[in-house]
This record gives structure tokens, sequence and C-alpha cells, in this order.
């Protein structure tokens, strides 16, 4: 790798040097006519990065793996995993690449990782590619998640490969850039406790739980049991952010264990989206038939893969399985509590109701209010934007909230401070398509205005109109593909 003093760059192989039982070598695929078609200039700083270099040869090549420092070691990471309920022993990175860990300019461990750089042992018959509508999708929705202060993993850059991939047609294959806390998933403490379990030492475990406690919840070191205390935090990590999923509408679509989180961050935005008419049972995901993942089923999937990743720490929670169980158990049963609290706490600061309004006045309010917003085929999004601007006097609600409204005002909302908690642009699902098939054409620009209105997500600005909208109404049903 070609560099100077400003674009050193240099990969950490903590993951792969502590955990070498989950972790291959391997290498990208070469890109035949690669091109840069979006890059994160603000996260490349973070990480200590020269966006120029980055635009150039040696950066290009870093962006699709091709190109990395000599002492790098570039691993496909193995894990296991339930998905949609099935559960599958070896799944791992069939696609995608672990390049190492950078130190950013705060500090912090961050995975540079990467998705569609060719096939690895665990591609499992696919091709181990990724074409430039799924990378830019995970790129725009990752982004607009960061902006409205959402755990997430971050896009860095989309490269095209130049590379022609065949799914129902031919298309222009990509590559992902993403950052990461981490990549450590409840599918990896699966895929280690059955290795542990076949070869009755849970040794590999163990080790892996050390990882975890120190990359992501070291306070649980010092606790008496480190890994009920381990549990816990993922725990409440996950209850938190499941919450924030729920206050943006936002759906993900495959929540399947080896897409959840040690670290808490959203993972893998496959056939995600942001429901607008507001409906708990409202899926999009054309592979999620039984609505499994709908928007409502999203808190009790994420209890039921925390009851997975608790499975996986009883060997190491007590040598008593029984005490194991009843220890984990209590924990698990602390997630719907805190979820509640998160997500009460989250709708009250979406109503503008003050710390001053208790819980038991506010949570029959909006309960109401979903109820009303359900029955009328209420955008979800623009509804507590336009009650804001009835808070100020500037709009009326229509007729049917009237009762509600009364009920809601006198309890003093604060109107800018609902305001600052209640996006006004999101990745509308029309739009995104929009950005999509435009660069999948090779025009970019629609791609560019998308991300200068979400960049900003909760600050209304002129001009940006469309943006706000919900989709026109011949954009008919709307469906979307994992694009694997």
């Amino acid at each position: 790798m070609s560099v100077t003093p400003e674009t050193t760059v240099r990969l950490d192989d903590r993951f792969a040097r502590e955990l070498p039982e989950l972790a291959i070598p391997w290498r990208a695929e070469a890109a035949p006519d690669p091109g840069l078609l979006v890059l994160n200039e603000p996260l490349a700083a973070e990480l200590g990065l020269d966006p120029d270099w980055l635009r150039g040869p040696d950066g290009l090549g870093l962006l699709l793996g091709t190109v990395v420092p000599g002492d790098a070691t570039p691993v496909a990471q193995a894990y296991a995993g339930h998905q949609f309920g099935g559960y599958v022993p070896r799944l791992g990175d069939g696609r995608a690449l672990l390049l190492g860990e950078l130190t950013d300019t705060e500090g912090r461990l961050r995975d540079l990782h990467l998705k569609g750089s060719g096939r690895t042992p665990f591609a499992r018959g696919g091709d181990g590619l990724a074409v430039v509508g799924p990378m830019l999708r995970e790129y725009i929705v990752s982004e607009a998640m960061h902006a409205m202060g959402i755990p997430t993993t971050r896009a860095l850059a989309v490269v095209a490969t130049g590379r022609g991939v065949w799914r129902e047609t031919q298309e222009p294959g990509a590559v992902l850039a993403r950052v990461a806390a981490s990549h450590l998933r409840v599918g990896s403490f699966q895929y280690a406790f059955q290795y542990g379990r076949a070869a009755g030492d849970f040794e590999l475990l163990r080790r892996l739980a050390d990882h975890a406690i120190a990359r992501h919840h070291p306070r649980a070191a010092d606790a008496d049991n480190p890994y009920l205390a381990l549990f816990d935090a993922v725990v409440s990590a996950q209850a938190a952010l499941v919450a924030r999923w729920l206050h943006v509408g936002f759906i993900h679509g495959v929540m399947n264990t080896d897409n959840m989180t040690i670290s808490g961050e959203t993972i893998d935005y496959g056939p995600c989206a942001f429901m607008e008419s507001y409906d708990p049972a409202t899926v999009f995901s054309s592979i999620d038939h039984g609505g499994r993942y709908a928007y409502g089923n999203q808190p009790a999937v994420a209890e039921w893969n925390l009851a997975r990743f608790a499975e996986t720490l009883l060997p190491l929670i007590s040598d008593d399985a029984e005490a194991a169980v009843a220890l984990a158990t209590e924990s698990l049963g602390e997630f719907r509590a805190q979820f509640d609290d998160a997500w009460t706490a989250g709708m009250r600061a979406k109503l503008g109701l003050t710390g001053d309004v208790d819980r038991a006045a506010a949570r029959p309010l909006i309960d109401g209010l979903l109820v009303l917003l359900q029955q009328n085929r209420i955008d979800y999004t623009s509804f507590f934007r336009t009650l804001a601007r009835a808070a100020r006097g500037g709009t009326e609600l229509p007729r049917e909230f009237d009762e509600w409204q009364a009920r809601w005002r006198a309890l003093g909302p604060d109107a800018d401070a609902m305001d600052r908690v209640n996006p006004i642009y999101i990745p509308r699902n029309h739009l995104v398509e929009e950005a999509l098939s435009a660069a999948t054409s090779g025009e970019l620009e629609p791609l560019r205005k998308l991300m200068a209105a979400l960049a900003a997500p909760y600050d209304e600005r002129p001009g940006l109109d469309a943006y706000a909208a919900p989709a026109p109404e011949d954009f008919g049903t709307y469906r979307t593909f994992c694009g694997t």
C-alpha cells in the first residue's frame, strides 16, 4: 500500500488474533473497473483517513479490500443464527470481510468491514457479490439513522466494481465499506456455544464473552457474575435500541439472531423501510410472508433473540444448570419493563410532554393517539410535526382528533421540544427507490440531494417540501428485497 504520513492506515487484527476459531483469513476479489459512487467524508475524518487519499487508487483498493496494509489480516467471520425462527448452525460472512479494526480520532476501536467483496467459505452457493442498489440503500438508511441519533453501523463508502452481477437481471456490482463498534452478534455466541458443546469445553465461548465485555461492556468485568452482567448490558442496549426504532417508524425487516449486535447498534440494512401510515402490522420485506418482523412485532422478536443469547451464556453464568437458567430468566424478565420505559419516555418526548407530566397521565394519551392514527391512516412521521405546528396555533388537526387534542393541550406540550425529537426528513420509501434507480443507471444527483436532506433530519429547510411528504398515491404497494 502506498502511503504518506497523512494517509497511513493501521488495521489491528484483534478479533482474528483473539478468536481464530471464528475467523477464516481471506482476500477480496479483484474489481475489474472500480469507481467511487459515494464517500462519507465526515466519517472518514473520524477514522483519521484522508478523503482525498481514499479517492485515489490505493484508497479505492482499501475500500474494495484488494489493497490492505501488509500486516493486516482480513477475515470472514463465523457465526450461526436463527433465520425466521429456524436455526442454521453455520452462516458466517458469505460475501463480506472484516479488514480489521481502526482506532478513530477519539480513541475508539471500530471495525472496517466490507459487503459484496466476493465469495468466502461461508458463501453456501452464493456468488459473494453485491449490487449498487442494496449497497446504496444501506448507505442511505444507516446514515439517516445516525443523523437521527440512533445507534447504528455506518457506511464509509460504496464503490462500483465494474462487474455485472446476475440477480433477476444483470445489475452493476458494488462493494459497501462499513464501520461498526464491532460485528459481534448473538449468532457469534450461538456458533461458539455449539462449538463448545461439541468439544465438551466452553473455553472459546468464554474468550468470546471476555472479548465482548472488554470491547463493549467493560463494567461487566467488575460484577460478581461478569457473564450475567454482560447479558444484562445487552438486554438494556437492545431494549433502548428497538424503542428508538419504533419512535421513528423504522422496520428492520430481518431481525434474525445473526442481525442482533452485542454492542446495541443497528446492523444489516437489507429489506428495511420506514412505515408511512401508522399500522403495527406493517411489513415491507418480500420474504417475511407471515409478518414475523412487522413493525409492531419488533420488541417481542428482540426479546426472543435475547432468550437465544441467554441460552448460549448458561455455561458461563453458573456451573449449576438450574441456577444458570433461573438467573438468566430473571434478567431476561427485565427486557419488557426496560423497553416499555424507553418507549414511553420517547413517546412522551414526541408529544412534547415534560418531566412534570407523570406516566399515568401520559400513557392513556399515547395509546389513544395510536388508535386514532391507525383508524385514520395518518402518516406517522409528518403527524408529529403537524402536531407541533398545531401547538403553536399554526394549523388544525382533523376533527377526529378534537377530543384527544383537548386532553393533550391540557398537559401543556412544548412545541419546540417536539421539533427536536420528531424528524421531518426520513428515508421515504419512494425517494429511496428514486435515488437507487437513478444511481443504478449512473445518475447520482438524486442520491446527493436525498442525503443532504437526511443529514439534518430535525431542521426544516426551504425547498425540501418533497422530502417531507408521504409517497404519492400512484406509488402503490411497497416491497423491499434483501438484494443477495
